[in-house]
């Protein structure tokens, strides 16, 4: 997951976390990236308004390093959620604020593999 606000990154990781997903999480696009690197995830969760490297220029570097990249969903609370989620090149999104249910479906609804029962 790459979000930059701290309080929202914690509150989404533990909820996900608590479905049986294990979650890594970055504060920009250029953490991510630096997360990527080292594994690719299942599902990337993008916020798309952040600092340092935005969630559009993320998807840009991600897709020249990893054609096969993970199925990305964008996090994000501009009203036009959708047509924001078509421009860069995701699979799905999650509106700000989200509710659990919402956000835990579209996980499962996005993911290459699915959380481990338990």
């Amino acid at each position: 997951m790459i979000e930059d606000e701290a309080d929202l990154r914690v509150l989404m990781s533990d909820l996900l976390q608590e479905e049986g997903y294990a979650v890594e999480s970055a504060r920009d696009g250029v953490e991510g990236l630096r997360l990527i690197d080292q594994r690719m995830p299942d599902l990337i969760l993008l916020d798309i308004k952040m600092p340092v490297m935005d969630g559009r220029m993320f998807v840009e570097l991600l897709m020249a390093r990893y054609p096969d990249r993970a199925p990305i969903v964008v996090v994000t609370a501009v009203e036009s959620a959708p047509r924001r989620a078509a421009e860069t090149g995701a699979e799905g999104w999650v509106g700000k604020p989200f509710d659990i249910d919402r956000l835990v479906k579209t996980v499962e609804r996005h993911l290459r593999r699915p959380a481990p029962p338990g």
